[in-house]
C-alpha cells in the first residue's frame, strides 16, 4: 500500500538497527560492502521495476556494481553514470515512495565502488522502501526487519569473503 505523500514523504527510515549496521560496515572492506550494497538494492528493485518496468537504469546501476566487484575494473564516468542514472529514475516516480527509494538504494549501490560508504545510503534506502511500501501500521516494523536482515547478510558476508 502506498503512503500518503503528506506523511514523511521524503525521510530517511530510521531504526534502532542503524548505528549497529554502520558500525558493522564500518569494519567491512569495500568489495564486501559491494556486494552488500547490491544484495540490498537488488532486494527492493522490485518495488521500482513494478511502476517502471521498462527503465533499466536502476537494474543497470546494480549490474555496474556487480560487474567492478567481478573484475575490480573502475571507470569514474561508468560508475558516475551509472549512479546519476539511477538517481534520475528515482525523480521520474516521485509519486511512489517505495519505487523512488529503491531506485535511489541501486544509484547509492554502484557509488560504493567509488567510495565505500555510499554502502550504508544503499541500505538505508532500501530499508526505506520497505517502510514505504508497507501499510502504513506495519512501516517501522518493516524497516526493522529490513535492517535486521541488512546486518544478520553483511555479518555472514564478513565470515565468508
Amino acid at each position: 500500500m502506498q503512503r500518503s505523500s503528506s506523511v514523511r514523504k521524503r525521510l530517511i527510515a530510521t531504526t534502532p538497527r542503524d548505528a549497529a549496521v554502520a558500525e558493522l560496515a564500518g569494519r567491512a572492506d569495500q568489495r564486501t560492502l559491494a556486494v552488500w550494497a547490491a544484495d540490498c538494492a537488488e532486494r527492493v528493485l522490485p518495488y521500482f521495476e513494478r511502476v517502471r518496468p521498462t527503465d533499466a537504469r536502476p537494474r543497470q546501476a546494480i549490474e555496474r556494481l556487480h560487474q567492478w566487484v567481478r573484475t575490480g575494473e573502475f571507470h569514474m564516468a561508468e560508475v558516475r553514470g551509472a549512479s546519476l542514472g539511477a538517481h534520475a529514475a528515482a525523480r521520474e516516480v516521485a509519486e511512489d515512495d517505495a519505487a523512488r527509494s529503491a531506485a535511489r538504494a541501486a544509484g547509492q549501490a554502484v557509488a560504493t565502488a567509488h567510495v565505500p560508504r555510499h554502502a550504508l545510503g544503499a541500505a538505508a534506502y532500501a530499508a526505506t522502501a520497505v517502510r514505504d511500501a508497507a501499510v502504513p501500521a506495519d512501516a517501522e516494523k518493516a524497516a526493522l526487519g529490513e535492517r535486521d536482515w541488512q546486518y544478520r547478510h553483511l555479518r555472514e558476508l564478513m565470515t565468508r569473503m
